[in-house]
Parts: structure tokens; C-alpha cells; sequence
């Protein structure tokens, strides 16, 4: 067996920081891919011509695609011959136009982003602007069992339903989540998302945080998208100033947006509200 090689110290600390520097590279390429920013034929095309990808091991960059875990990734590799170990840069010509197929969009379905944060952040101004300026993007309306507001409509800011409305939905499964807040009752219907996705459109969901973290379980699919507000004063500023808030119910929802701002490391990405129109144009290149 062959001795190796006996590197300074200095050597070590450089390899050290190489093999850490390529680790982080494989990272960043994997949560785009989770997020679905690149596809396989991206990747492969970035390894032609970067080392450290070259290196990655197929198998982590298939568990790293929405929807395919360890054991999914295991069958697919055995199917076209993948030996578990092979790494990027070893892969053949066929077996690189075969992984390209296997996940092949079908009717290029639409992405799905979440949009979530703390209330009064703004999400419904966002989301209505993103409505006015992106054809291709269906913004999902939620339903709800609160009272409508004076200047909303039902349909197009909420479906308003009766409490027993509600109840009747959630027994035949009909939201991809919903919660309980402040008296009232919000869900997202399944069926109008999962139809504008397989027709090719891009969806919006405006969700509470738990709403949010409820969809990504139950979607690998799904970019989780935090909006922060410029600053805790101009969030404090929002609240306060909504009229038809009672004293004990805006500081209820002071407490609770202190909580919620701490959800913002479990998102995929994090957006600044300083100007909603930036905001909408960085939704707009999340799903393009």
C-alpha cells in the first residue's frame, strides 16, 4: 500500500481550506436545486467547468431535487446503472441524457411559491401587485370565516365562508392548509392551486407562518419566501395604524410579530418590504 504523501503545515491548512471552500460550493448548488432556482441539466452543464461540482456525488444531487428522497434516488441510480459512489464527472454520455429525461418537466408545471411573515409586513399589497403585473402568475385566495373588511371583496381578497362552510371543507380535504387566528378560521383551497400548477402557471400562496410550514410538508415543491419589514418601528408603524384593530388586539399582534420574525431561518429566502415593486420583481425571478 502506497504511503502518502507527508504535507506541511502549511499545506494542510490550504488543503483544509480547500476542501471547506468545496464544500460550500456543493451546498449553495444543492439548496438551488431544492429550491428549484436549477435543474439537472444545469447542474451538469456547471460541471464541466467547476471542479468541486464535478466532484459531487450523483446521489446528493438527487436527493437534493424537490420530491426525491434516499430511497428514490437509490432506485433511479440502480435502474440506469449509477454505481452509489460515482461522482458527477464520471457519469457517461448516456447516462447523463437519461438523468436529463428522467426529470424532464411534464407540461412544465408552474412553480410554487410562499409567501409568509409577520402581520402587517404587507404580504396582501404584494401579492395584490404581483397579480396586476405577472400574467403567467395565479395568486391563490384564501378562504376564510372572519367578516369582511369594508373595502374587500369577496372572491378576490378572500372567499368568506360560514363557520360551518369551513368545517364541512376540511372534512373532505378540500385545503392544502389551514389554521386558526384571532377568532377566525383561514385556508387554502387545494383544488385551484394544484389546477393553475398543472396548466403551467406560476402560484402565489399569502399564508401565516404555521400555514406556511404546514404546505412544506405536504409539498417538496413549494419555495418558502419570508417578508421582512425595513425595520421593527415601521412594522410597530403598520400595525398601529390599522383602525379596525382594538388596543388588546393590536398588542396581541405586536407579540405575536416578534414571534414570527424569529420563523425567518426556516424560509428558502428572505425579502426585504422597503418597495414592494423590488419585491415583486424578485418573486417574479424565484419562478422564472
Amino acid at each position: 500500500m502506497p504511503v502518502p504523501p507527508s504535507l506541511t503545515p502549511e499545506q494542510r491548512a490550504q488543503a483544509l481550506i480547500k476542501a471547506a471552500n468545496s464544500r460550500r460550493a456543493r451546498a449553495e448548488i444543492k439548496a438551488k436545486v431544492k429550491t428549484g432556482q436549477m435543474g439537472i441539466s444545469d447542474v451538469l452543464i456547471l460541471a464541466k467547468t467547476d471542479d468541486p461540482i464535478a466532484k459531487m456525488r450523483v446521489s446528493e444531487l438527487l436527493e437534493s431535487l424537490p420530491g426525491v428522497g434516499k430511497i428514490r434516488a437509490a432506485a433511479i441510480m440502480e435502474r440506469l446503472a449509477i454505481s452509489s459512489p460515482r461522482r458527477i464527472q464520471g457519469l457517461g454520455i448516456h447516462q447523463r441524457a437519461e438523468l436529463i429525461s428522467e426529470f424532464k418537466p411534464i407540461n412544465h408545471r408552474g412553480r410554487l411559491l410562499v409567501l409568509s411573515g409577520p402581520g402587517g409586513v404587507g404580504k396582501s399589497t404584494v401579492a395584490s401587485r404581483l397579480r396586476a403585473a405577472s400574467d403567467n402568475f395565479w395568486v391563490s385566495v384564501s378562504a376564510t370565516t372572519r367578516r369582511p373588511r369594508n373595502n374587500e371583496k369577496d372572491g378576490e381578497d378572500y372567499f368568506f365562508l360560514t363557520e360551518e362552510e369551513f368545517e364541512n371543507r376540511i372534512s373532505k380535504d378540500d385545503f392544502l392548509e389551514w389554521a386558526q387566528f384571532a377568532g377566525a378560521r383561514y385556508g387554502t383551497p387545494r383544488e385551484g392551486v394544484e389546477k393553475a400548477l398543472s396548466e403551467g402557471k406560476n402560484v402565489l400562496l399569502e399564508i401565516d407562518i404555521e400555514g406556511a410550514r404546514q404546505v412544506r410538508t405536504h409539498s417538496k415543491e413549494a419555495i418558502l419566501v419570508f417578508l421582512e419589514p425595513p425595520s421593527w418601528e415601521d412594522l410597530v408603524s403598520r400595525l398601529e395604524g390599522r383602525g379596525s384593530d382594538t388596543p388588546e388586539r393590536r398588542a396581541h399582534r405586536l407579540e405575536l410579530a416578534a414571534d414570527e420574525l424569529a420563523a425567518a431561518k426556516e424560509f428558502d429566502v428572505i425579502l426585504v418590504n422597503d418597495r414592494v415593486e423590488k419585491v415583486v420583481k424578485a418573486l417574479v425571478s424565484l419562478a422564472t
